[in-house]
């Protein structure tokens, strides 16, 4: 995962651009529904130090990745809903109007 990619998703976590706020609710859950049921979720290890919910495979914390809209799964169980420019443009939109 890319530094935008990982800026992406905590920042569609904790502070949702407000055009795509409804998107990235309904878009994570379904994703973090099949980070759920994947053999990689990290609640399928026997210990771990981390105390979130991550994927073994890439990872990331699930509950900020399932909300980068411009990121796919490594197992390609889910796809990107958008492109990196079109969530580029979206934040910058969100950005201005807050100016």
């Amino acid at each position: 995962m890319k530094i935008n990619e990982l800026y992406e998703g905590w920042r569609n976590k904790l502070i949702p651009p407000s055009d795509i706020k409804e998107l990235i609710g309904v878009v994570g859950n379904e994703r973090m529904e099949m980070c759920n049921a994947c053999e990689h979720h990290s609640k399928h290890l026997k210990s771990s130090m981390r105390p979130d919910d991550y994927c073994t495979r890439c990872g990331c914390t699930l509950s900020a990745k399932t909300k980068c809209l411009s990121c796919k799964c490594p197992m390609d169980y889910w796809k990107a809903v958008l492109t990196k420019k079109q969530e580029h443009e979206i934040t910058q939109d969100d950005d201005e109007k807050e100016e």
